[in-house]
């Protein structure tokens, strides 16, 4: 295929977690990936294999730019270490319709289960109520009411919502990354935010961008939302995967989340996160049903290859361990 054939693809976002995996597996199926970034120099030398194009996701003449000839949008933008959620994001979004309405490509939009408050668990389905009880669950709220909106104006869509992100590359905001473990160094405990028994959702990135990619090539309407069930393990079943991934014991430390609540009044992040512990104290799993009729099953890597792959990625494997997985 030559690259005047190929189709485009916008990604916005592509030097984060779900931004890249989809840059990944949208380039191995054929499509022509086009980056934009701010600072693209540093961006290309990371990632010389994408298409990188000048631009802010603030500034609608940048993506409506970035997007001309492009069939599809990945929209995987966030401000870093959650900051100014309510000014910055949907702004973003809107610039991104934009695009979409100027070019007529299809927005791809990575969900999560911020959407929901304690009334939709533990078995959330794309029809549970969307009641969030955080600011930024709220802002995510907003974000697919103007997708569905858009989609009545020609916009089209497709959500497919997952849980916790966790992937080979070091993903900032990454529960497991950032929370239970320390990245740059050797894994030798885990500190965990709930209780150990209770199921959580997560999801690998390179399962959920094939996800994605798969959902492509199938009928869609307008406006689409699927759940992606990823792994969803309680906190010891997971804790045991990463004991095979290391190939060492983990002691379990609790997250004191105290020492959260007494700090957080002078850190914008630690507040942000305090409002998702009950995400962690009741079970979080996602009913992946539609998902499951409309493609005969789900992609998904075993649990301990996954993981090991995301420890090499943040450099928490042992020397040896490095080698082996590189």
């Amino acid at each position: 295929m030559t690259q005047a054939s190929q189709p485009i693809a916008l990604v916005i976002g592509a030097t984060g977690g779900i931004g890249g995996a989809l840059a990944d597996r949208l380039a191995a199926n054929g499509w022509r990936v086009r980056a934009m970034n701010r600072n693209p120099d540093p961006a290309r030398a990371g990632r010389p294999d994408l298409e990188w194009v000048k631009g802010d996701a603030m500034v609608e003449a940048d993506v409506v730019s970035a997007a001309e000839g492009a069939q599809i949008i990945v929209h995987a933008v966030n401000p870093a270490g959650y900051k100014n959620w309510a000014g910055l994001l949907m702004p973003m979004l809107n610039n991104t319709i934009a695009a979409a309405r100027a070019s007529g490509a299809r927005i791809l939009f990575p969900g999560n289960v911020y959407n929901y408050g304690e009334d939709a668990l533990p078995l959330i389905s794309e029809t549970s109520p969307q009641t969030p009880i955080s600011r930024k669950g709220a802002i995510r709220v907003q974000m697919e009411l103007a997708l569905r909106a858009a989609a009545e104006d020609g916009v089209r869509s497709l959500i497919v919502r997952a849980g916790d992100f966790f992937g080979p590359r070091l993903i900032s905001g990454s529960w497991l990354s950032q929370g239970l473990l320390k990245p740059g160094r050797p894994a030798t405990a885990v500190t965990y935010p709930g209780p150990l028994e209770i199921p959580h959702a997560w999801a690998y990135l390179p399962d959920l961008a094939e996800t994605f990619v798969r959902l492509l090539d199938t009928d869609l309407g307008p406006f689409e939302v699927f759940h992606f069930q990823g792994q969803q393990v309680t906190g010891r079943e997971l804790v045991e995967a990463l004991e095979i991934a290391a190939e060492r014991k983990l002691p379990i430390r609790r997250l004191p989340w105290f020492v959260l609540i007494a700090i957080s009044p002078f850190n914008e992040m630690l507040r942000e996160m305090l409002e998702m512990k009950y995400l962690w104290d009741r079970p979080v799993l996602l009913d992946n049903s539609r998902l499951v009729a409309k493609l005969g099953a789900e992609p998904r890597t075993v649990l301990p290859v996954a993981l090991r792959a995301a420890l090499a990625g943040m450099g928490s494997l042992p020397a040896e361990g490095l080698r082996a997985a590189a």
